[in-house]
């Protein structure tokens, strides 16, 4: 819940400390600046000129809840869950509550896995995705969901986050940077070239360019360096029709794709068919 990590979480305007007020209606910070809580339990925290970008529509969100619910990415979820253990050994030793930041958080499924196995962890999930929020503020007891544009900034203090996560979503080195403690760590699950191919030329979705995790790493110099050999992730999943639709509906291609076009080339696929999941594992560490 919010107010479990309210002391996390910094004015979008100027940084400075928030404060829960009124019952937990609002958060109020040592400027003045008041931002209201959505019955639902989440907040935006937004600067004057609110939110740049549009995140996840109301279907994309059900699709995610739809497809990630029947397990399919389980070892994803499983290796991001292990990596962030292993970050909290050397950023979080001694410390009773550390604080695991998810941008992009989405739904919360990732974010809540982690929780449920880090035992006493205090959960920040931000997203840009107001239908997103309102189930990530609902995924488990120890998150505090956040709406926010990850490149305007996070609305969170310097050195603050123990672990940070990045799963499929927009990054910002120098902000990681600036959040993370001493020895913390980003943990980022980025697409591999070939990610879900067997879709691509029958659905005419878009694939996967070359050179992603290269341009990733250019991105973050300066601010963050690599830690280790980049971990590749692949495993196969069966999938029905059904299943199909929600992975697509869920991914970028979800804009670029009307629903009837999108449902008759589901329709023309066999009744299962085999498909290749494959992502890099990275951990970023202050440079």
């Amino acid at each position: 819940m919010l107010k479990d990590i309210v002391d996390v979480l910094a004015d979008p305007v100027d940084r400075t400390p928030l404060r829960v007020e009124d019952g937990g209606a609002r958060l109020v910070s040592e400027s003045g600046h008041s931002y209201d809580v959505a019955r639902q339990g989440y907040v935006t925290l937004a600067g004057g000129k609110g939110l740049n970008h549009e995140g996840d529509s109301l279907e994309m969100v059900q699709s995610r809840e739809a497809f990630l619910s029947q397990g399919y990415f389980a070892p994803f979820v499983e290796a991001v869950t292990e990596a962030v253990e292993q970050v909290l050994g050397v950023s979080a030793a001694g410390v009773e509550e550390p604080v695991i930041l998810e941008v992009g958080a989405g739904t919360g499924y990732y974010l809540a896995h982690t929780l449920d196995t880090v035992e006493g962890a205090r959960g920040v999930g931000l997203d840009i995705s107001v239908p997103a929020a309102k189930h990530l503020a609902k995924s488990h007891p120890r998150v505090g969901a956040v709406v926010a544009d990850v490149w305007e900034g996070l609305p969170l203090h310097d050195a603050s986050v123990h672990a940070l996560t990045v799963v499929f979503a927009p990054r910002n080195p120098a902000e990681f940077a600036r959040v993370l403690v001493d020895g913390g760590e980003a943990v980022i699950l980025t697409a591999h070239q070939g990610h879900l191919d067997e879709l691509r030329e029958p659905l005419g979705i878009l694939g996967v360019e070359g050179g992603k995790l290269e341009r990733m790493l250019e991105q973050a110099e300066g601010h963050l360096e690599l830690v280790g050999e980049p971990q590749l992730i692949e495993f196969p999943m069966e999938l029905e029709r059904a299943a199909i639709a929600a992975q697509v509906g869920m991914s970028p291609s979800a804009r670029h794709l009307d629903k009837e076009t999108l449902a008759s080339r589901v329709a023309a696929l066999p009744e299962t068919l085999r498909v290749t999941a494959k992502a890099n594992l990275v951990h970023l560490r202050k440079a």
